[in-house]
C-alpha cells in the first residue's frame, strides 16, 4: 500500500467514472435501486397489527353487557368488526376465505353470568394459518378483556356504594420509540441493506468487466500497480455508495419521519467504514470470479439473504438458534444496523458503539487487504 503514485491512482478513477457514466442502466441502478427499496420497506413492510377484520357473534344482544364488552373491541385501534352473524357457518365461510382474521362469540347467558358473579366465558376463533400474526392478536384481546374487567369490577362496587379492590396498576414507560411506530426500526435497517447489497453488487463486476471486455491486460501492462488499481476502482463507487446513503438518511428523516438523534459526524464516519468494507468485499468477489455473472450472483448471495436473515434487521438475534446467533458474528451488516439504530433512536454516543465500530474497522482492513492480495498482474 505504500508508495502509491497520485497520477495514476486518479487516472484509473476518472477512467472509472466515464464509465460508470457510459453505462447508464448500472448508475439508473445505483441511484434508482435505493430509492425503490426504501418506499417498498418503508411503506410496504410493517410489524404493527392493527385493525384487525372480525365478526361478532353475541347472542346475548339484548343485555347491556354484552353491548358494552362489544364496544371495546369497536372501540379499539387493534381491531375492525366488519359485521355481525349469527351462526357458525358464516363465521367458518369468512374465515375460509380470508375475509376475517378473528370471530367473537357471546354466549347467549353472558349478562346472566356477570350478574351472579360468576366466570362468564366467551370464545374466540382465530385464523392460525398466519401464526404470528395470530399470536399477536391474542395478546390484543387479552388486553382488551383486562381493561374491561377491571371497569366492571370497579362499576359493581361503585353501584353497591362498596369500595372497589385495589389491583395492580402497571404503567408502562416506552424510552426511544413511544409510539412503538415499526417504521422507525425498519428503516435504519432497510438503509444498511441498501448500503451493503447495492456497494457489493456495482463493484462486484468492475474487474470482471474488464476481463470481459479484454482491456485489463491493457491495464496489466502499464506500470500501474494493484493498490492503484484496486483502489482507483474503490473511489467512484465509494462516491456513489455515500451518495445512495445521504439520500436513505433524508428519506428517512423527511419521509418517513424517523427521528435522528445522534451525531451526523458520527454516522458519516462510521458509514464510511461500513462501506469500505462492503465495496472492498464486491471488488474481491469480482477478482475472484472473473465473470460478470458469476460475481453478480456471488454478490447477491454473500450479501442479500445474509444481511436479510441473520443481521437482525427484521428478526431478532437473541431468539435464533445459539448456532445461528454464533453466525450472526460473520455478518457486517448486524454492527452496522445496530450503529444506525443507536444514531437515530438512541442518540449514542460512540462510548456505546466501540465493539461494532471495531469490527467494521477489522471487515473493511480484512476485505480490502484481501482484494489487494488476491489481485495478480498477470493474464493467467
Amino acid at each position: 500500500m505504500t508508495n502509491l503514485n497520485l497520477k495514476r491512482l486518479k487516472a484509473v478513477a476518472w477512467k472509472e467514472f466515464v464509465q460508470i457514466k457510459r453505462d447508464t442502466r448500472s448508475l439508473a441502478m445505483a441511484l434508482g435501486i435505493p430509492i425503490f427499496m426504501l418506499l417498498i420497506f418503508g411503506y410496504g413492510l410493517s410489524l404493527d397489527i392493527d385493525h384487525v377484520p372480525m365478526v361478532v357473534w353475541n347472542q346475548d344482544a339484548s343485555s347491556q353487557f354484552s353491548r358494552d364488552f362489544v364496544l371495546n373491541f369497536k372501540n379499539s385501534k387493534y381491531f375492525k368488526i366488519t359485521g355481525y352473524v349469527d351462526n357458525y357457518r358464516d363465521i367458518e365461510q369468512k374465515i375460509n376465505d380470508g375475509s376475517i382474521m378473528m370471530a367473537l362469540v357471546i354466549p347467549k347467558d353472558f349478562s346472566r353470568w356477570i350478574k351472579a358473579g360468576d366466570i362468564a366465558p366467551v370464545q374466540l376463533i382465530a385464523d392460525g394459518s398466519d401464526a404470528n400474526t395470530a399470536t399477536i392478536a391474542m395478546g390484543y384481546v387479552r388486553s382488551v378483556v383486562s381493561g374491561y374487567n377491571i371497569n366492571l369490577i370497579t362499576n359493581l362496587f361503585a353501584q353497591h356504594g362498596l369500595r372497589a379492590p385495589k389491583i395492580i396498576d402497571a404503567r408502562p414507560r416506552i424510552w426511544f420509540n413511544m409510539g412503538l411506530t415499526s417504521t422507525w426500526f425498519i428503516v435504519p435497517g432497510v438503509i444498511a441493506m441498501i448500503i451493503m447489497i447495492i456497494s457489493a453488487l456495482l463493484t462486484s463486476v468492475c474487474v470482471a468487466r474488464e476481463w470481459e471486455r479484454g482491456t485489463m491486460e491493457q491495464l496489466i501492462s502499464t506500470p500501474i500497480k494493484t493498490p492503484e488499481l484496486i483502489i482507483g476502482k474503490f473511489i467512484p463507487y465509494f462516491v456513489i455508495g455515500f451518495f445512495d446513503l445521504i439520500i436513505g438518511v433524508l428519506m428517512a428523516r423527511f419521509l418517513f419521519a424517523v427521528p435522528f438523534r445522534g451525531s451526523y459526524f458520527l454516522l458519516f464516519i462510521l458509514s464510511a467504514l461500513f462501506l469500505t468494507g462492503a465495496l472492498s468485499q464486491g471488488i474481491l468477489i469480482s477478482v475472484v470470479a472473473r465473470t460478470q455473472l458469476m460475481a453478480s450472483q456471488l454478490a447477491s448471495l454473500s450479501t442479500l439473504l445474509p444481511t436479510v436473515l441473520l443481521s437482525g434487521f427484521i428478526y431478532p438475534i437473541f431468539n435464533m438458534p445459539k448456532f445461528v446467533q454464533a453466525v450472526t458474528y460473520l455478518i457486517p451488516a448486524r454492527y452496522y444496523i445496530v450503529i444506525l439504530r443507536n444514531l437515530f433512536l438512541k442518540g449514542s454516543g460512540m462510548y456505546v458503539m466501540w465493539d461494532e465500530t471495531f469490527f467494521l474497522f477489522l471487515f473493511a482492513f480484512v476485505m480490502l487487504f484481501w482484494a489487494v492480495k488476491k489481485f495478480k498482474k498477470k493474464v493467467a
